[in-house]
């Protein structure tokens, strides 16, 4: 039964993921948390190997083919990739760092201010 959860979680931040650009924080840790009963550290080191290889691979093929996609979104996407590689590891270190209970409060604290900002955007 968990592999079928593992399976809806990812085809859901994978819908989700091609249509607006999110998937693993917005999506899986908060599931992984709260409805799989995963602790934090435990549920982002999930989202993170889960997002390892297929992140956006067929999403940008897809936006590709409808000519959505210039060279310059390709470069800039790779540019951001690399500080993603740089953050990635930093957050990281600095989240094994950080008890779970706190980790999980800064997380909610976060999504709710990018919440209230794109609501009043």
């Amino acid at each position: 039964m968990q592999l079928l959860w593992m399976l809806l979680t990812g085809m859901a931040a994978g819908l989700l993921s091609g249509m607006f650009g999110i998937g693993g924080g917005v999506i899986i840790i908060p599931i992984l948390v709260l409805l799989m009963g995963f602790g934090q550290h435990e549920a982002n080191a999930t989202s993170l190997v889960a997002l390892l290889l297929p992140v956006g691979l067929l999403g940008v093929l897809e936006y590709y083919r409808a000519g959505k996609i210039s060279t310059e979104n390709i470069w800039l996407g790779l540019c951001i990739a690399l500080g993603l590689f740089i953050g990635a590891l930093l957050g990281a270190k600095l989240a094994t760092e950080l008890p779970g209970d706190l980790l999980r409060k800064l997380f909610s604290l976060f999504l709710g201010i990018v919440a209230v900002r794109m609501w009043l955007q």
